[in-house]
């Protein structure tokens, strides 16, 4: 399996539970909060297995990077959260640097 779609599974899984966040009040609705927990520990597992074929610097840029741009766009659509015109810009930035960091990786040395 391609190594990028693990990567792709676990981003999509901290986003999930990111996302759930809110609707875990506090941890105290329980359907919310055991999705919300499952996802982080199978974001965290497929990390795991991706820091054994990948540069942890590639996997954590990557994670981290669109996880915060994924959250940022979705929290607009479903939180009616604002972005203004700098916030824009800065995830942008993000995507870019994301990029910039995948194009140009070295190769680990195990």
């Amino acid at each position: 399996m391609n190594l990028y779609l693990i990567l792709f599974a676990a981003i999509a899984f901290e986003v999930l539970g990111t996302m759930l966040l809110p609707a875990s009040q506090n941890f105290t609705k329980a359907f919310p909060s055991i999705v919300l927990l499952i996802s982080y520990g199978i974001s965290f597992y497929l990390l795991s297995f991706l820091s054994q074929k990948l540069s942890l610097a590639i996997i954590y840029a990557s994670w981290a990077g669109m996880g915060v741009f994924s959250i940022a766009l979705l929290s607009y659509i479903f939180y009616n959260q604002t972005l203004n015109w700098q916030s824009i810009i800065g995830l942008f930035l993000i995507v870019v640097g994301v990029t910039i960091v995948n194009v140009y990786k070295a190769q680990p040395t195990y």
